[in-house]
């Protein structure tokens, strides 16, 4: 299934029925009152969020999406039945806004999380609530009010507790595929990664972490170049960054400058992602001299004033480190 993020749609909730214009007419009643029933309410559109989905592809063409509208008011003092409601499922992490003000309505982060978003049009009173004393026979009724109509914006960002970032090949979709229980598309070479991946790591006493596998970037991404620009936004959720670097056939100078250019990235895109906590890893260390590793590593963590952690996915050397340091630094 094709990872969709973002979609337009329209919503319009149902119309009000309108009141009902009615006497009534029974036998040794001759002159019987008004007893026009009200329109019931048109439907309502509600949005729901839900852990069951993961993309937004479900609405990719529904792009208007109507309540029912009321029934009209009957005699006998007979109320119109109220138009069905609309509920949409989207994905937890979904955020609607105003097409055409760009203004943030509603952010749905909590599985079952319910928001009104298009109120259906009330409906219309009947002719005997317009009955006074001085005119006992109102041959008039209300007309019931139309619904809501919004063009919205339905954005999905991704909730995670750590995003994987990194250059294409740097091993990020080997690395989730390891630790957590997500199962990503993983072959030898650049951007493998076309669409984010999700993974559990489940941890003792019942305890997990989210990881969010995010598709390679190079530089120029923020700028729109590569497919970086159209997932940048799903590390902005997230509370921790794993930087992966390759280390194969590298020196010190080419890994810390590939480094750089992610961090540069990041910061083009949104200054406070760099805030977050970062752990560095350099990867693929299996097919490496260890004489070379501990070299790199010493030199790199000079240079960053950061402590690295060397991995390999395939022998998983180095995997247990990783998490059990993640978990930490999520308890804070």
């Amino acid at each position: 299934m094709r990872f969709i993020d973002e979609v337009d749609i329209t919503v319009i909730s149902g119309k009000g029925g309108n009141g009902c214009v009615s006497f009534r007419r029974e036998k040794f009643i001759p002159k019987g009152g008004p007893d026009g029933g009200d329109g019931g309410r048109g439907g309502n559109i509600y949005f729901v969020a839900t852990s069951q989905l993961s993309t937004l592809s479900d609405l990719r063409y529904k792009k208007i999406i109507k309540a029912q509208n009321g029934e009209s008011g009957k005699g006998k003092d007979r109320y119109g039945k109220k138009g069905e409601d609309v509920y949409i499922k989207v994905p937890v992490g979904t955020i609607v806004r105003d097409k055409k003000s760009g203004e943030i309505l509603f952010d749905l982060t909590i599985d079952g999380e319910t928001v009104l978003v298009a109120k259906g049009g009330k409906g219309g009173r009947g002719n005997k609530h317009f009955a006074t004393s001085t005119n006992r026979a109102p041959y008039f009724a209300e007309e019931g009010q139309e619904g809501e109509e919004k063009e919205l914006v339905l954005e999905l960002k991704l909730l995670a507790d750590v995003g994987l970032v990194g250059l294409p090949n740097a091993g990020k979709s080997t690395f989730i595929s390891v630790v957590s229980n997500a199962k990503p598309k993983i072959s030898d070479y650049p951007f493998t990664t076309l669409t984010p991946n999700l993974g559990v790591i489940d941890l003792e006493n019942g305890e997990s972490i989210v990881i969010a596998d995010i598709p390679g970037l190079i530089e120029g991404a923020a700028d729109g170049k590569g497919l970086g620009i159209q997932f940048l936004k799903h590390i902005e959720r997230t509370k921790v960054l794993l930087h992966l670097i390759e280390i194969t056939s590298l020196s010190v100078e080419k890994i810390f400058d590939n480094y750089i250019k992610i961090r540069n990235e990041l910061s083009k895109f949104n200054t406070e992602i760099l805030k977050k906590e970062e752990l560095v890893c350099l990867t693929k260390i299996d097919i490496v001299d260890k004489n070379m590793i501990s070299k790199i590593r010493r030199e790199l963590s000079e240079k960053l004033n950061k402590k690295i952690f060397p991995v390999s996915s395939v022998n998983k050397q180095g995997i247990k480190n990783i998490v059990n340091e993640l978990r930490t630094i999520l308890k804070k």
